[in-house]
């Protein structure tokens, strides 16, 4: 699919997000269509600026019924391919990498779609404005009396929230190229999936952060000059052969 191709499939939205049901609160009116996505997307990463179109598709899930205009599943699979292929390249290149370690074992745990959700989705703030069907009786969301965190995994949150995660990634990878996401995957995704259990192996915390600093730090802007990105993606990618030594053994 060419940069431009979700253009010829998306169409200006006047669909509600459904995650205010769970609230039961009525969702805002935005001011014109798709605003409200590209809006928040651009809070996110500034100066980052993404095109009405492509915000309103990577924050529509195929359950919405505005998916038959276009939804975020293919930006959601190349997202995922890219997160995989960063993360593959810090481990490789690292020296506490050990024969004994499973890459892909631990690929599939830090990057599961229900965690994506739970640390990342939710701290985007993306369950405000995408839009989903829940899986759940109304009647359901409507009882104050259950949990709302074992509500909010009832009804496929962090699962449509992880989708959309990988979804963002996808199109900022498209839409504005390699290097600022190689530098968001550092300074604002990969720094918050060091928890201790289902995150980055402990051993590997001090390169996560090591990277994420030489990309500017979690505060740090999420577009860089050509220069400066050069520069910065080896410093922070270091070649593998230099552990080359290690993996023999």
């Amino acid at each position: 699919m060419g940069t431009n191709d979700y253009r010829r499939v998306s169409r200006p939205a006047r669909e509600q997000s459904t995650q205010h049901i769970v609230s039961g609160s009525p969702p805002p009116r935005p001011a014109k269509p798709d605003e409200v996505f590209s809006g928040h997307l651009n809070g996110l990463f500034p100066p980052l600026k993404f095109p009405l179109e492509l915000a309103a598709r990577v924050l529509t899930h195929a359950s919405h019924p505005a998916a038959y205009h276009g939804h975020n599943a293919q930006f959601s699979f190349i997202g995922r391919r890219v997160l995989e292929s960063y993360l593959l390249l810090l481990l490789a290149s690292s020296p506490h990498l050990k024969p004994s370690h499973d890459l892909q074992e631990i690929v599939s745990r830090v990057l599961n779609t229900y965690f994506l959700g739970e640390h990342i989705g939710s701290k985007w703030g993306l369950g405000r404005v995408m839009r989903w069907t829940p899986t759940i009786a109304a009647s359901m969301l409507k009882d104050e009396t259950r949990d709302k965190t074992k509500l909010l995994k009832d009804v496929g949150l962090y699962k449509v929230q992880g989708d959309a995660v990988t979804a963002v990634m996808g199109g900022i990878f498209q839409q504005f190229g390699g290097s600022v996401a190689h530098r968001i995957f550092h300074t604002r995704l990969l720094p918050r999936l060091l928890a201790p259990h289902g995150g980055l192996p402990a051993c590997f915390h001090s390169d996560a952060l090591q990277a994420c600093q030489r990309l500017g730090g979690t505060r740090g802007g999420s577009a860089l000059d050509h220069a400066e990105s050069q520069e910065q993606k080896l410093e922070a990618l270091p070649s593998p052969t230099s552990n080359r030594q290690t993996l023999r053994h």
